[in-house]
C-alpha cells in the first residue's frame, strides 16, 4: 500500500538506517535517513498530491476551486466556496509553479491565476473593499458577505506567492491596498492588535455574535493574529515597505507577549480589546499545533525583518508540544491541552501535523543534533504514512484518533484545502533532500 509520505519498504529502510546510525551518527552525520523520505515526498507531490487538486480541485467552469470530497462518502458538490480556503489553494499552486512541479498536463500557474480571477471577480467587494468570506458555488452571490480578518491574511497570502510565481505586480498591489484597507478599517490604535469581525461595510459585529464563524467576535485571537503575521511577514519580504514593517514588527510582538509567551503553558486563544484576560471557559486551554506553527513562523518574521531569531522562544514551544501533546509511541501530535499537563483533546488533525513537521525541519535546522527532535520526526512520518494518509488518493484524512482510526474523513472541504501539509511536505523536502 503507497502512501503519501513514502512506500512502506522505503519507510522501513530508512527506519533501518536510523537504528543502525544510533544517536552518535545522529549526531555526527545530520539525519542522512531522511534523505529517502525527501526523494519520495517530492515524487508523491509530482505524480499524486498536487495531481489530486489540480484534477478534482479546480471549477474551470464555475470559478476558482469546488472543495468537497471524502475518502468515504466520495465528491459531492460544494455548498459554497470559502475565502481561506480559496486563497489557500491560490497559495499552493503559485508555490507548485514555483518550485517546478507543472508538467505538460498540468499548468499550475494556470490553476493559480485560475483562483486569483476568482478572488478578484467575484470575492472582492466593489463597493466596500476586502473580500466576502464565502460566495455561492458559481460565485455570483456572496453567501457571507462579512469581512472577517482571518479570511484578509490568507487573501495577502495567497497574492503575495501567486506575485512570487508570476512577478505580476498588479496582484502584489492588490496584497497591498488590502493590507491599507485592514490598517485603515481594523487596526486597533488605542490598544494596538487588530479588531477581527465586521459586516460588509467595515462596520463590527457585536460581541458574540454568531456570525463570527471564526473565533470570537469582540475578542482578539491568538488564530487571526498569527496568520496576520505570517501574512505581513511575506509581503514585508516582497515590498520591504515601511508601514507593513511596523505592522510587522506589531504582530510579532504582540503574538510572543500574549498569545504565545515564553513559558508555553500560559499560551492563549483570546484576549479582552485591551489586552485583560478571557476568563470564559471555552477560551481556556491550548493549541498544539497553533503553538507550534507560532515558532516557526515567528523564527521567520524575526529573520525577514533582520533581527535576532528568539530561538530559545522558539524551542520552548516545540519543547512544551513535545512533552505533553505528542504521542512518543505511536507519533503525532494531539490537538489541544492545558498548562503543563497531558492533552486534553487526543484527536491527530491533519493541520496540526503539519506544522509539527515544519516546525521540527526548523528545529533540526537550527540543533541538527538533537535526537529528540529527530526521533518525533521519524514517528510523526511514520503516523500519517500509516493512519492519516487516504492510501487511494495520497492525501491526508482531516482527523483520526489518538491510535489512527479514521474520525472523520474529509480529503477537501471549506475549511480543509492544501496549504498546511503541501507546505509542510515542501519544506520537509528542501531541508532533507
Amino acid at each position: 500500500m503507497r502512501s503519501t509520505l513514502l512506500s512502506r519498504r522505503r519507510f522501513a529502510a530508512g527506519l533501518a538506517a536510523a537504528a543502525a546510525m544510533g544517536p552518535a551518527g545522529l549526531a555526527a552525520r545530520g539525519q542522512p535517513e531522511f534523505i529517502a523520505d525527501a526523494d519520495a515526498i517530492r515524487e508523491d507531490l509530482r505524480k499524486r498530491v498536487l495531481p489530486y487538486w489540480h484534477d478534482t480541485a479546480v471549477d474551470w467552469e464555475g470559478g476558482g476551486y469546488a472543495l468537497a470530497d471524502d475518502a468515504v462518502a466520495g465528491r459531492s458538490k460544494p455548498l459554497e466556496k470559502q475565502l481561506v480556503t480559496q486563497a489557500g489553494m491560490v497559495w499552493t499552486f503559485s508555490l507548485a509553479y514555483r518550485k517546478g512541479f507543472s508538467d505538460t498536463m498540468r499548468d499550475y500557474r494556470r490553476a493559480a491565476r485560475h483562483g486569483v480571477e476568482f478572488l478578484r471577480t467575484r470575492m472582492r467587494d466593489p463597493e466596500h473593499g476586502g473580500y466576502y468570506f464565502a460566495v455561492s458555488p458559481d460565485g455570483t452571490k456572496a453567501s457571507n458577505p462579512r469581512k472577517l480578518l482571518y479570511g484578509q491574511a490568507f487573501v495577502i497570502l495567497g497574492l503575495v506567492e501567486y506575485y512570487r510565481a508570476t512577478r505580476d505586480r498588479s496582484v502584489l498591489k492588490d496584497a497591498v491596498a488590502l493590507f491599507r484597507l485592514i490598517q485603515e478599517k481594523a487596526h486597533d490604535g488605542r490598544n494596538r492588535g487588530w479588531f477581527e469581525h465586521f459586516e460588509r461595510n467595515w462596520t463590527p459585529l457585536k460581541p458574540r455574535d454568531p456570525n463570527a464563524v471564526v473565533e470570537v467576535a469582540g475578542f482578539k485571537s491568538g488564530n487571526t493574529h498569527l496568520h496576520l503575521m505570517e501574512a505581513f511577514t511575506e509581503l514585508y519580504m516582497e515590498t520591504h515597505d515601511g508601514p507593513v514593517r511596523t505592522a510587522l514588527l506589531e504582530a510579532v510582538d504582540l503574538n510572543r507577549t500574549h498569545f504565545h509567551p515564553e513559558d508555553p503553558s500560559k499560551s492563549a486563544f483570546h484576549f479582552h480589546p485591551d489586552w485583560k484576560p478571557v476568563d470564559d471557559p471555552r477560551s481556556a486551554g491550548l493549541s498544539y499545533g497553533h503553538n507550534v506553527e507560532f515558532a516557526w513562523l515567528m523564527v521567520r518574521a524575526l529573520e525577514t525583518l533582520g533581527m535576532r531569531s528568539a530561538w530559545p522562544h522558539f524551542h520552548a514551544h516545540l519543547g512544551h508540544a513535545l512533552r505533553y501533546g505528542t504521542d512518543r509511541e505511536r507519533g503525532g501530535v494531539y490537538h489541544l491541552g492545558s498548562g503543563n499537563a497531558p492533552a486534553t483533546d487526543t484527536d491527530k488533525v491533519w493541520w496540526v501535523q503539519a506544522e509539527m513537521m515544519a516546525a521540527l525541519v526548523d528545529g533540526l535546522r537550527n540543533r541538527p543534533d538533537d535526537e529528540e527532535y529527530a526521533r518525533a520526526l521519524r514517528l510523526l512520518l511514520d503516523f500519517v504514512a500509516k493512519y492519516q494518509t487516504d492510501p487511494k488518493t495520497g492525501i491526508w484524512l482531516d482527523t483520526v484518533t489518538a491510535d489512527g482510526k479514521p474520525k472523520s474523513t474529509g480529503l477537501a472541504h471549506s475549511w480543509k484545502a492544501n496549504y498546511h501539509d503541501v507546505r509542510a511536505l515542501v519544506r520537509f523536502a528542501d531541508a532533507m533532500g
